[in-house]
């Protein structure tokens, strides 16, 4: 793991409101669009204050970052930060057997990695049994009690009666689930608003589970039911995102205009072009399921291809064959948190550009999560920025060698 230099987080905070601007001076700036050799960025307060040829740029104070890339700070478009690898503890134990305190303790550890990871912001999926101790990490990072990227949280998250798990148990017995059950329209509707007035910044729902009869992923909810959850949603300025892995799941969920369609495995083409049309972002989670086939002892490299990820090579194909808007998300905290650039070298290897990557990491998850104060580098914006070593829009490995990460006009992670 890079060496974290608090002392430089500390200090440098100081030196900044002694001067007034700060000129960082990298070899390249990605601007979360292009890449532009010989530019810098000047940074006021929390603010970007001017960005381009550095022979026009002047501050007070600068940083030099030679051989470097500047980036907007990364954004994680599918994390759950109160999860750890399931080869570590499995799912069941986590949500029935780990108290609350250790998975907040936890969890305040992975922001960490993930903020010195260079990723400023994620977007999380869900507790997984933790209730809202999601939204109390959130508020304990912006009061500055933790040291984390800024967050979006979905609280509980919605699952019809009776598909999620844990499962297995006496049906004697009321087992703590992963989720929150709901059905109909007057318990889908309260649930919803209950969800928002806890904290959730999104709704997330299961559309397909693995509650078929050889257990097997089957829809769960109706269309008017999950376009009953997003007109709720909508009507508080909250959009609706759905854990879809099944073509009858996908459809119904792009039928009643989710933003967000995570997993996906069983899309087809009719399915990405309906994606497509509607502007509906996917977030295939393929860190996901090469940490899963992994854990249940397939070396890669050595072992034939498991089918799963087979089928996830195949939809990735057809999705950027029908122009799929494809976002950067890799269902963090199945594997390791700080470990985020898996799931962006992975996205080459099932055929996207590194430059193709690098944006849905940034510009693209900042306008599908509605962000429009980060995601780019433009005058204007918080000065959320990340330096790696090397280039990432030509070498996605180099998205792993971050050196630098700035939130808010702060050096939380200088390693020279």
């Amino acid at each position: 793991m890079k060496r974290i230099l608090f002392l430089v987080f500390l200090f440098i905070p100081a030196l900044l409101s002694q001067a007034q601007t700060l000129l960082l001076k990298p070899d390249r700036v990605f601007d979360g669009e292009e890449t532009h050799a010989g530019w810098g960025v000047v940074v006021e307060g929390e603010m970007i204050a001017d960005v381009g040829p550095i022979a026009g740029l002047s501050a007070d104070q600068v940083i030099e970052m030679r051989g470097m890339t500047l980036s907007p700070g990364l954004i994680e478009g599918h994390a759950h930060v109160l999860l750890h690898p399931y080869d570590e503890t499995n799912w069941n134990d986590q949500v029935l057997r780990e108290s609350r305190a250790e998975r907040v303790v936890r969890a305040t550890v992975h922001a960490t990695n993930t903020l010195m990871a260079g990723f400023t912001t994620i977007r999380d999926l869900g507790s997984e049994g933790a209730g809202y101790a999601d939204v109390g990490i959130k508020q304990a990072i912006n009061k500055g009690v933790i040291l984390g990227p800024r967050m979006l949280v979905a609280g509980r998250a919605i699952v019809a009666t009776g598909s999620y798990g844990p499962r297995g148990f006496d049906p004697a017995f009321d087992v703590p689930l992963g989720a929150e059950p709901a059905d109909g329209v007057d318990d889908l509707v309260r649930v919803t608003r209950d969800q928002i007035g806890k904290g959730a910044d999104f709704i997330k729902v299961y559309a397909d589970y693995r509650w078929g009869p050889n257990g097997e992923s089957m829809p769960t909810f109706s269309k008017e039911e999950l376009d009953l959850m997003r007109r709720t949603a909508e009507s508080s300025g909250r959009p609706l995102v759905a854990h879809a892995g099944t073509e009858e799941g996908m459809q119904r969920a792009i039928w009643a205009g989710v933003e967000t369609i995570e997993h996906g495995d069983g899309g087809t083409r009719s399915v990405f072009r309906a994606m497509a049309e509607k502007g509906v972002v996917w977030y295939p989670t393929l860190a996901a399921v090469e940490a899963i086939s992994s854990y249940s002892g397939w070396e890669k490299g050595k072992d034939p291809e498991p089918t799963r990820i087979t089928v996830k090579k195949a939809a990735m194909k057809v999705a950027l064959e029908e122009g799929v808007l494809i976002g950067m998300g890799g269902d963090v905290g199945v594997y390791s948190h700080g470990k985020n650039a898996w799931e962006m070298e992975l996205m080459v290897e099932y055929g996207m550009s590194p430059l193709h990557v690098m944006r849905a990491t940034t510009s693209l998850n900042a306008r599908t999560f509605h962000l429009s104060d980060r995601g780019t580098i433009e005058v204007g914006k918080l000065a959320d920025l990340v330096g790696m070593t090397g280039d990432p829009t030509e070498d996605i490995k180099d998205a792993w060698n971050v050196t630098f990460v700035m939130k808010g006009g702060e050096i939380v992670c200088h390693d020279n």
